[in-house]
């Protein structure tokens, strides 16, 4: 089978499922809960509405900061659908067949590669939206600019929507290399959302950490798009980052090793 036509098979395998559609729900429900109640609480703060209790906030620059909460907080979800990609193929033992139809195995790994190109632009999209819409609401709400007319803020969810695509190719590498289903989401969960955080959130206490916790892939994706929630001071400067292709090459750094670890490693053993 060609790589066109082994394209076509994982593409139409990914969407007759409804795992794809479930994250999207959960993506924009927890991405569009997070833009909004931070829109309010930075257009609220950098306008004074909320007196002289807590951080203020500058105007400038949060827009591109709130926007990029899709990022920032819900890439976890491209990460987890890159994952799913692969492992439910072991789960349901749908991969001997694929194998059969398709022997080189190579090109079947390719060919989710392809798929996950077009998962991560269309999660993106959605990720995208569910950041923009009510973080803009609120930021138009309270007399601030939306910053949607500026080339600056396109790039910054171009970015975005590059990081997308990155997370999923490093959750099908994460699922090529960790064939157990329950132990690929567990771990990318444990690591998401507890050890990365918290290495992170220590770098702000122990001299020198930062310069490790910034090539973390958390902090890379953050780096690739210019501009996070997490690296905001109660000032609203943002923390000292590298340039934003250095964070997409990091990102895309992951993505590469996970893939070729994978393939050797595991993809080339039988299935069970």
């Amino acid at each position: 089978m060609s790589l066109a036509a082994a394209t076509r098979s994982e593409v139409t395998k990914q969407f007759t499922t409804s795992m794809w559609w479930i994250l999207a729900i959960v993506l924009v429900a927890y991405v569009g809960f997070t833009a909004s109640v931070l829109g309010f609480v930075f257009a609220a703060s950098a306008t004074g509405a909320l007196g002289d209790s807590g951080p203020q906030f500058p105007s400038e620059g949060i827009a591109g900061t709130l926007y990029s909460t899709a990022t920032s907080v819900g890439y976890v979800f491209p990460l987890l659908i890159g994952t799913l990609l692969v492992t439910g193929e072991f789960r349901h033992k749908t991969l001997t067949p694929t194998f059969l139809a398709t022997p080189r195995r190579g090109t079947v790994l390719w060919a989710k590669i392809m798929c996950g190109l077009l998962v991560g632009v269309l999660f993106g999209v959605i990720g995208i939206v569910a950041s923009v819409g009510p973080a803009a609401g609120f930021i138009s709400g309270y007399g601030l600019d939306t910053e949607l007319t500026s080339s600056d803020t396109w790039a910054l969810l171009g970015r975005m929507l590059l990081a997308y695509v990155l997370w999923v190719l490093i959750g099908i590498g994460v699922g090529a290399l960790v064939r157990n289903q329950v132990g690929a989401i567990v771990g990318v969960l444990v690591f998401t959302q507890f050890l990365e955080p918290v290495a992170r959130a220590a770098a702000s206490f122990v001299e020198g950490l930062s310069d490790v916790t910034r090539f973390l892939p958390g902090a890379a994706s953050d780096m690739l798009v210019g501009a996070s929630v997490f690296a905001v001071s109660t000032t609203g400067e943002p923390a000292d980052t590298l340039e934003w292709w250095v964070g997409g090459a990091v990102l895309l750094g992951y993505a590469v090793v996970f893939l070729v670890v994978g393939y050797l490693a595991s993809w080339r053993r039988d299935v069970s």
